[in-house]
């Protein structure tokens, strides 16, 4: 079995991702929707092969540390077909891979349904904009559509911090840097604090997996950087409970007070199934305002889901409102806006 095959197969179907699993055939997610390739399963000696085969495509990369630790991401591209990126991973005695395909060029924020109420959050100067949600959910995909509107109007300095690289970008009017967490740099924490001498203006950090890398992060939109990254937390009022929580009882009350100085906007994105079965995305949009500053420095946190719930606001748009929207254009079911909505009950209501 070939893997340029299954790739070749993959970009055909229009799947998001290839599963390379012993003990199944080849298989692939196309709108949701796992489909097999084939009827033949894989034994560990056909994946272990065909994971052989993804590490030479990837310039005979060195599959040391996914056989050392356990597992191993990576990116690279195929001309002619796409770039993918990957994970390899060991499961009950053998090697396993999921394959995602990221387009060569950059996607345009109109075909993907990014609305410009999210779009207009790449227009602060400084400070902190997360975009968050579940794994999956295209968090990267808008953060590159908003990079990609960077580079083409201003002139900065953009660094990008990836584990590993996705989307890549041309330098335009802006100076684009990125680097690859484990190729290029040791780790996050170290990538961030580097750049900080790398006369930036925009950071995109891929993850805020721990309270350094957060804390680093929360310095650097302090210190007139402008922050983009992520985190997998569904609602802005979670996010801000997330960020504050990773840290020390002892440090909570600091860094509430600094979170609500640095933190400019949080988009939580989901993609919910179309009824025509495409996946469409759907955003709550948190600006913070001066009230919701104040409501993060007292720590009134809960507060704030019902303010961007009842907000009639262009600043402050709930989950919620998203759907009723999608579902009013004849997007979206009933059931799905329901399924997929914060507050099921209240959403049934208006619906």
């Amino acid at each position: 079995m070939n893997v340029q095959t299954l790739f070749e197969e993959m970009i055909r179907q229009e799947a998001s991702d290839l599963f390379i699993v012993a003990g199944l055939p080849p298989s692939i997610r196309v709108n949701n929707t796992l489909r097999k390739l084939g009827e033949d399963f894989l034994s560990s000696e056909d994946t272990k092969e065909l994971i052989h085969q993804i590490y030479d495509a990837a310039g005979n990369r060195d599959s040391s540390r996914l056989y050392g630790k356990g597992d191993d991401d990576f990116s690279f591209a195929i001309r002619g077909l796409s770039r993918f990126r990957v994970n390899t991973y060991k499961q009950r005695g053998a090697v396993s891979a999921v394959i995602r395909a990221i387009s060569f060029s950059l996607p345009s924020p109109s075909d993907l349904a990014i609305p410009d109420f999210v779009m207009k959050m790449d227009q602060f100067s400084k400070g902190l904009v997360l975009v968050t949600g579940p794994a999956g959910s295209g968090k990267s995909t808008t953060l590159a559509c908003m990079i990609d509107d960077i580079n083409k109007t201003k002139e900065k300095h953009i660094i990008t911090l990836e584990d590993p690289l996705e989307y890549l970008h041309r330098h335009n009017k802006s100076i684009v840097s990125q680097r690859e967490i484990h190729d290029d740099t040791e780790s996050y924490v170290t990538a961030l604090r580097a750049s900080l001498r790398q006369s930036p203006d925009v950071i995109l950090l891929g993850e805020m997996r721990d309270y350094e890398t957060i804390q680093v992060a929360m310095t650097a939109a302090e210190t007139g950087h402008l922050i983009f990254s992520t985190l997998h937390t569904l609602g802005s009022a979670n996010t801000i409970d997330r960020i504050i929580d990773v840290f020390p009882s002892s440090q909570q009350r600091q860094i509430a007070v600094q979170l609500s100085m640095v933190l400019q906007g949080v988009i939580t994105q989901q993609l919910v199934p179309t009824v025509d079965n495409r996946m469409i995305p759907a955003f709550e949009v948190m600006t913070v305002t001066p009230a919701i500053r104040n409501m993060i420095r007292e720590n009134k946190i809960p507060q704030i889901d019902g303010l961007i719930y009842s907000s009639t606001s262009g600043d402050l748009i709930s989950m919620d409102n998203s759907l009723l929207k999608l579902y009013q254009s004849g997007i979206i079911t009933k059931e799905n806006a329901i399924k997929y909505s914060t507050n099921p009950d209240m959403i049934s209501r208006k619906l």
